[in-house]
């Protein structure tokens, strides 16, 4: 495919393989449709708190789960998973992307285990799915501030009000 991408055999085998390269390893997983600068920012910050950042990337059928199609809206995701995989492996701050088909990334945290698990701070611990994982093989959880409040959502609802439609 392209640099950056890993299935997650890849990844798990790169990581074992160079400890010094990934160690300590931040995760953070979404969407990420429609990158904005407030998703750079935040995979800019989540990069700071480990040497590498691996993005667990929500497959096209999962965001189709966690993000049914709003009234008015076209449905998601608006940009396939391969390009969404593409454009966040080429950012400086991100070391690996791995896609997935569930609708958390607790499979993913379970089998890398990474050290810092990243969210942003719209999040709340309680309602993580993948807290519990986390703190079960004794990772951290980090909440980032968002920077920049925006949403894939609301950037597609102004591009379709200023379109008259």
């Amino acid at each position: 495919m392209f640099p950056g991408l890993y299935t997650l055999d890849e990844l798990k085998q790169a990581v074992a393989a160079d400890p010094q390269r990934w160690r300590p390893l931040v995760f953070t997983n979404g969407c990420f449709d429609l990158l904005h600068a407030g998703h750079v920012r935040y995979l800019q910050v989540a990069r700071s708190l480990g040497r590498s950042l691996v993005v667990g990337l929500n497959s096209d059928h999962s965001v189709q789960i966690i993000k049914p199609q709003a009234a008015g809206l076209p449905p998601r995701p608006i940009v396939p998973e391969h390009q969404r995989a593409e454009v966040l492996a080429a950012l400086r701050s991100v070391d690996g992307v791995v896609i997935f088909a569930e609708t958390t990334a607790s499979q993913l945290i379970a089998a890398l285990q990474p050290d810092i698990y990243a969210k942003g701070g719209d999040y709340q611990l309680e309602s993580l799915p993948e807290a519990a994982i986390v703190q079960a093989y004794g990772g951290h959880i980090e909440l980032v501030q968002i920077e920049v409040p925006s949403s894939t959502s609301a950037l597609v609802s102004r591009i379709l009000a200023a379109k008259g439609g």
